[in-house]
């Protein structure tokens, strides 16, 4: 059974539905590549995917301890490269002003994100940078 059933827009634009939940989104080529910049681009999507992944990760960790991921923030970045246009890096930027006192397990979250699934589907060539401000 499908996951996502999408639909193209015209414009350079699709609408992709979640068919579990019904949610839909619109995607929009970026300006550099002919597009009008007004929504996500398909590679936004995946760098967004990138860091939504580490923290559902780290909060099942800290969901385990007992603990919440309360005043967690992240930056991400996309990095493409133009020839062929492919993603070369994706940054990703954590910020936490009141993280746990708990190395152990703050060491552990760190271990998740990093080990997240889509980290691990991304293909090797694109480089995953990850800040940890904590």
């Amino acid at each position: 059974m499908p996951t996502i059933k999408s639909a193209y827009l015209g414009n350079l634009r699709t609408s992709p539905k979640h068919l579990q939940s019904g949610e839909e989104i619109i995607t929009d080529a970026p300006l550099d590549n002919n597009g009008k910049g007004e929504a996500f681009s398909p590679t936004d999507l995946v760098a967004a995917a990138l860091g939504s992944c580490m923290v559902t990760i780290m909060g099942i960790v800290a969901n385990k301890e007992g603990k919440q991921l309360e005043g967690l923030s992240w930056n991400t970045t996309k990095v493409m490269e133009d020839s062929p246009r492919k993603i070369k890096e994706i940054i990703i930027e954590f910020n936490w002003d009141h993280p746990f006192e708990d190395e152990k397990l703050l060491q552990k979250l760190k271990n998740a994100a990093r080990t997240c699934p889509v980290a691990l589907s991304l293909a090797s060539d694109i480089k995953q940078h990850v800040i940890f401000n904590f």
